[in-house]
C-alpha cells in the first residue's frame, strides 16, 4: 500500500489553488491587523483615559473578547447574529470583524504598555512648548514608544498568520481550508498538510527577517544614544 505520493507533495507546492489560499492568508493577516490596530488604538486612549465609565468599557471588552475562545467569537459572529435576526455576513466579513475584534483586545494592552513606558517628564515638556494633546502623541509619546511597541507587536503578526487559519471553520478559503478541500478531493492527506506547514513556516520566516529589519531601524537612534551615554561615563 503506498502511503506517500512524492509526485504529489512536490506539485502541491506549485498549485495555483493552494497557492492563492495563501494568498488570501496574507490579505486576511494584514486588513486584520490594520483594521485591530485602530480598534486597539482606540480602547488604549479608553483605557488610560481619565473616565472611570470609559476606561471601565474598555475593560469590559477585553475581558470578554481575552476571555473566550476566537472560534466561538466567529461562530456567534457568522451564524450567531443572523439567527438573533441582526444582520447577515458574509464569510470574508464575518473572518476580518471576528479576527480584528480579537486581535484588537490583545494589542490595546501593548499598545498601552507602550504608551505607559515613555515618562511623564517627556508629555509635560512638550506640553510647555505649547503642543496640543494630539500633537503630543503624535510628535513626542508615539515615536518613543514605537521601540517597545514593535517586538510584541511583531509577534502578534507571527501568531496572527498562523491564527487565521481558524476562520476556516465558518469556510473562509484561505490556505488551510484550501488545503481540507484538496485533500478531501485527492484524499492525500500528509501530502497536502505537510506543504500547508511548511507553507505557514515560509510565511512566518519571512516576517520574522522583516521584523529583525524595523526592529533595528526603530533601534538605531536609541542605540546610538546610549552609546554616548556610556562613551560619557567612560570619561
Amino acid at each position: 500500500m503506498k502511503v506517500w505520493n512524492w509526485d504529489g507533495f512536490w506539485g502541491y507546492f506549485t498549485n495555483a489553488y493552494l497557492l492563492e489560499g495563501a494568498i488570501w492568508t496574507v490579505l486576511l493577516t494584514l486588513n486584520t491587523l490594520v483594521c485591530g490596530f485602530f480598534i486597539a488604538l482606540g480602547l488604549a486612549t479608553m483605557r488610560l483615559s481619565t473616565s472611570r465609565a470609559l476606561n471601565r468599557l474598555a475593560q469590559g471588552y477585553i475581558w470578554v473578547f481575552r476571555g473566550t475562545p476566537l472560534l466561538v467569537q466567529l461562530i456567534i459572529i457568522y451564524t450567531g447574529l443572523p439567527q438573533l435576526g441582526l444582520v447577515r455576513l458574509s464569510v470574508l466579513q464575518s473572518a476580518l470583524i471576528g479576527l480584528a475584534l480579537n486581535e484588537a483586545a490583545y494589542l490595546s494592552e501593548i499598545l498601552r504598555g507602550g504608551i505607559l513606558s515613555v515618562a511623564k517628564g517627556q508629555t509635560e515638556a512638550a506640553r510647555s512648548l505649547g503642543l496640543r494633546r494630539f500633537q503630543v502623541f503624535r510628535l513626542v509619546v508615539f515615536p518613543q514608544a514605537l521601540r517597545v511597541i514593535i517586538p510584541p507587536l511583531g509577534n502578534s503578526v507571527n501568531g496572527l498568520l498562523k491564527t487565521t487559519s481558524i476562520a476556516s471553520v465558518i469556510s473562509m478559503e484561505e490556505l488551510l481550508r484550501r488545503g481540507q478541500i484538496l485533500m478531501q478531493q485527492r484524499f492525500e492527506v500528509l501530502e497536502v498538510f505537510m506543504v500547508v506547514a511548511i507553507i505557514y513556516l515560509g510565511m512566518t520566516t519571512c516576517w520574522d527577517f522583516v521584523q529583525r529589519r524595523i526592529e533595528r531601524h526603530y533601534g538605531k537612534a536609541y542605540g546610538a544614544l546610549e552609546n554616548r551615554h556610556m562613551a560619557r561615563d567612560d570619561h
